[in-house]
């Protein structure tokens, strides 16, 4: 991935020296979702098909990050695919098996209502749980390593053109590239998504997302425990060795007061949620906590214009599905752009544009509003749907069924599958 010094190349231009780079595609964002769309597009249309990344900071460090992502088995068959899953394998952890439970938060003994293998037909885990760190730097290094892409930076994309032969991309510092597709990575408050005119609808949750790491005296046998207390759900994710990532949500305003605790007072509330299973608990990273939305764009397409991740959709992270859904838009868009360039329509062709989004916004809107309705449904201390829950998670339990319609939805391998979902090339 070549790294261009672009105030240098738009002066350039602007003083008619040279006209705007062009590419075949431009995404505006290093994010996860738009470093892996480079890299799969750069495998699937070989060195010649021209990929810019635009991104706001220049450096190759990551931002200090206390998440780890709950990747599904169609995640890593995508990540496989583009060389990045054996970078990243020995900081993941496989999920083998979720204990569920749905207790108040004073209560001094968690039953466990519902338990399962999170373990596929095929054998494999459904979840791995990796943290945020080693996947982005692997993300960057398989975009750095392919010679299709290059890397606009520090630049950021504020406006763009739809042309009858491509796009005209405006930069915050005047410049310009064109480009056959614009792909918006650029997060939920995607600049280049307002510029296209596309709504969203959604709204804020009274409820705040707090995350750490924590080491424990006892090992996890990579189980996942989910609490699901009045304020939101308690996850407690297993890393390697005896450590686990805390995916907390708690009402704002006793997140407010949890987030000003030093780190003794803190680590009192983690321990209040935790259950005593694992020993002695410590922390062993720091705390980060984020107010929680739920948005879907009205669109996802426009002319030369495509959104994925973030910028397309923000679902409530009960579930632990953010990152898992844009992969999924990843791996969609790929195989729509791969089809209609070797069908001769060039990248930003109207009717593969509108397949992708066919094929994206109904699966997101689906699973935006069950993780709403979870949340609804769970994050509650009512006495009678308590006792609804506590029935339906008994039912669950007892209908294996149910248990491998839940991991085959947890593993990402239901309905239609992009190729690069299933390990396949594109």
């Amino acid at each position: 991935m070549a790294q261009r010094d672009t105030a240098r190349q738009d002066g350039a231009r602007q003083d008619g020296a040279q006209p705007a780079l062009s590419f075949d595609v431009a995404i505006s964002g290093a994010s996860f979702a738009g470093l892996a769309l480079a890299s799969a597009l750069a495998d699937a249309l070989g060195p010649e098909f021209k990929i810019a990344i635009i991104d706001r900071v220049a450096t190759a460090e990551p931002r200090p990050d206390a998440r780890a992502f709950a990747l599904s088995a169609a995640s890593r068959h995508l990540l496989d695919a583009i060389g990045v899953w054996g970078q990243v394998a020995a900081e993941a952890q496989p999920v083998d098996g979720i204990d569920i439970t749905d207790s108040a938060l004073e209560a001094g003994v968690r039953p466990v209502l519902l338990a399962y293998d999170n373990v596929t037909d095929a054998g494999e885990a459904a979840t791995h749980i990796l943290p945020v760190e080693p996947l982005w730097r692997a993300l960057r290094s398989a975009a750095a390593a392919r010679s299709g892409i290059t890397l606009l930076a520090p630049a950021e994309a504020n406006g763009f053109v739809a042309e009858d032969g491509g796009a005209r991309l405006t930069l915050a510092d005047g410049g310009e590239i064109m480009a056959a597709l614009v792909v918006a990575a650029d997060g939920r408050r995607s600049a280049l998504r307002e510029a296209a005119d596309i709504k969203v609808i959604g709204w804020s949750y009274p409820q705040t997302g707090i995350v750490t790491t924590v080491q424990h005296d006892r090992p996890h046998g990579a189980r996942a425990v989910q609490h699901f207390l009045p304020g939101g759900p308690f996850a407690i994710l297993p890393l390697t060795g005896n450590r686990s990532c805390i995916t907390w949500t708690e009402d704002s305003r006793e997140a407010k007061r949890i987030m000003s605790l030093d780190d003794a007072g803190f680590l009192a509330e983690v321990e209040k949620r935790f259950g005593g299973k694992l020993g002695r608990v410590s922390l062993a990273g720091p705390r980060q906590s984020w107010p929680l939305e739920l948005h879907l764009a009205r669109r996802y397409v426009g002319p030369r214009f495509a959104l994925v991740g973030d910028a397309a959709h923000g679902v409530h992270p009960i579930a632990g599905q953010g990152l898992n859904l844009a992969l999924r838009d990843v791996a969609a868009l790929t195989e729509m752009v791969a089809e209609s360039v070797r069908c001769g329509f060039g990248a930003g062709n109207a009717e593969g544009l509108k397949r992708y989004e066919r094929w994206r916004r109904f699966d997101s809107a689906i699973s935006a509003g069950t993780f709403d309705a979870i949340n609804r449904l769970f994050g509650n201390d009512v006495t009678l749907l308590r006792s609804v829950r506590e029935a339906g998670l008994g039912i669950v339990d007892r209908v294996p069924a149910l248990k491998r319609f839940f991991v085959a939805e947890a593993a990402g391998l239901t309905g239609e599958l992009p190729r690069l979902l299933k390990g396949e090339r594109v």
